[in-house]
């Protein structure tokens, strides 16, 4: 399933230099790095997404949590079997580490563990959000903002900044920035934000993406959840390896700080891939706002060519291609309260 190394080549020369006639020279090169390959099942079913505040309410929070979880994981997994093949699916949970850190792993990641287990779901997963930032040493989330290729409106005139530089990107035309009074000299006239792909009417989203505190950037929720998205697909790489991949947990205990836990660690050793062809997450409805900016981001997104042909050869070789719109691929059950 992994193809990382480099290609050696021979590439014939002609040579006309010895007077004697062309003859072939071949001269050996190396190719570009190839595209890593990740284990991909059919679907990455996550359980929660939750955040330090709901940690520090106790474990009656993260029970009330898997218990409105619990229906919608099943429903999932015999959707994910019609046709009545087994299906592959693995399931994750994210805890937010990057904002605001609680506790720590070794007191708790048992009682999410144990949580989720008294509700009668596994996980098989358990990740880190600040590895969506920065993982291995490697830039993740600057990555996949270099790979932002904004969908520019009708009658963009490129005066504003591009996202990478102001931190904001919306899924249409904004409003002008100028006043309202059309009186001034040179003022542009007011009109209202349109939705590039509007269907009669628009739903203009503006997403913030980053901040900076004291010279340092702080990645907003949505873009962080973004590139978790991508790593559940199977579509995150750098210099053709995959990132965000799981490492086995075999340790009896959790270590006692979060930065010595890898961003993504397999507590199942039984589990289907991490990755997969499809995503569906099972959140409280205050996370809509949230996952709608995700889409937003996800839609402007110049995903790697070669990754991309890799999931959609292996679907469409197990009879279910994907959708070739990366949002069509991710589904949701969002659930009242919480």
């Amino acid at each position: 399933m992994t193809d990382t190394g480099t290609a050696a080549t021979t590439v014939p020369v002609t040579d006309t230099g010895s007077g004697a006639g062309p003859r072939a020279v071949f001269r050996e090169t190396t190719a570009e790095p190839r595209v890593q390959s990740v284990p991909l099942a059919q679907l990455s079913l996550e359980l929660g997404h939750l955040y330090m505040e709901d940690f520090e309410a106790g474990p009656e929070r993260l029970r009330t949590h898997f218990t409105q979880v619990k229906p919608w994981a099943d429903a999932a997994g015999v959707l994910a079997a019609a046709g009545g093949r087994r299906a592959r699916v693995s399931t994750c949970f994210l805890v937010d580490d990057y904002f605001t850190r609680f506790s720590t792993p070794a007191e708790l990641l048992p009682m999410v563990i144990a949580e989720a287990g008294r509700a009668g779901l596994t996980i098989d997963y358990l990740a880190r959000e600040s590895g969506c930032a920065v993982a291995d040493g490697t830039a993740v989330a600057e990555e996949v903002q270099a790979r932002l290729v904004e969908s520019p409106p009708p009658g963009t005139d490129g005066s504003r900044p591009p996202a990478v530089q102001t931190g904001w990107l919306a899924n249409g035309q904004r409003s002008p920035v100028g006043g309202l009074t059309e009186a001034m000299a040179g003022a542009e006239p007011w009109h209202p934000p349109a939705e590039t792909a509007a269907r009669r009417h628009s739903v203009f989203v503006d997403v913030e993406l980053w901040d900076e505190v004291d010279g340092r950037r702080w990645w907003a929720c949505p873009f962080l959840a973004a590139v978790w998205q991508l790593a559940r697909l199977g579509l995150l790489r750098h210099a053709g390896e995959a990132v965000l991949q799981p490492v086995p947990w075999t340790a009896a205990e959790f270590p006692r700080d979060w930065d010595e836990l890898p961003p993504v660690i397999r507590l199942n050793p039984a589990a289907a891939p991490f990755s997969a062809y499809r995503t569906c997450s099972v959140l409280p409805a205050r996370f809509l706002t949230v996952e709608h900016a995700v889409r937003v981001i996800l839609d402007q997104v110049d995903i790697d060519a070669e990754a991309l042909a890799q999931v959609a050869r292996r679907s469409l070789s197990e009879g279910m291609p994907v959708p070739e719109e990366i949002t069509d691929r991710i589904s949701y059950v969002m659930y009242a309260g919480g």
